[in-house]
């Protein structure tokens, strides 16, 4: 895979009986965050949002750095409830192909100004099956925000969908 100037070689992990994907970890790789960052803040600058939203966890380096080039607050759906979060938490379930299991995504309650209302851009490392966009989207219009775009690194598999991407990643059939 290629980002800008950045190549990785990714790992193939079997999600499922004859199928394998290519595994993208950007947690720890500030190279690769760094250029991923320059080049969908770039992509992103046309529309107008106020607050880029991504799950938790290998995406919020590059939500991070997303905000500190495009000047917008960041928040990120937690996949673990805590008591700090507040019991009007919102939250939605979702399917994760990389884990296999169900998950479900909760904004904490002293985030919610933050996409009450607003335009929001979905950020995530990796879109392949849409589930985990599906519980974002889920989450946001409980949070009555309006979901303006959805961008990643990569998309992955046979429909990208209309993300903003850098690369798309194949799926591996066979052993």
């Amino acid at each position: 895979m290629t980002v800008g100037t950045v190549s990785r070689d990714l790992p193939l992990m079997e999600v499922a009986a004859g199928l394998r994907i290519a595994v993208l970890n950007m947690l720890g790789d500030t190279e690769l965050v760094e250029a991923a960052a320059t080049l969908l803040a770039g992509r992103l600058a046309r529309h107008d949002y106020d607050t880029l939203v991504t799950p938790e966890a290998k995406s919020i380096p590059l939500a991070h750095a997303l905000s500190v080039r495009t000047g917008h607050p960041y928040v990120v759906l937690r996949k673990t409830w805590k008591p700090y979060m507040g019991e009007d938490a919102l939250r939605a379930t979702t399917h994760s192909i990389t884990t296999g299991s169900e998950q479900t995504l909760y904004l904490d309650a002293k985030d919610r100004h933050l996409v009450e209302g607003r335009r929001v851009v979905l950020v995530d490392d990796v879109i392949s099956t849409g589930s985990t966009l599906a519980g974002m989207e889920e989450v946001m219009a409980l949070a009555r925000a309006s979901v303006i775009a959805r961008a990643a690194v990569c998309t992955e598999g046979d429909d990208p969908g209309d993300a903003i991407a850098l690369a798309h990643l194949p799926l591996f059939p066979g052993q």
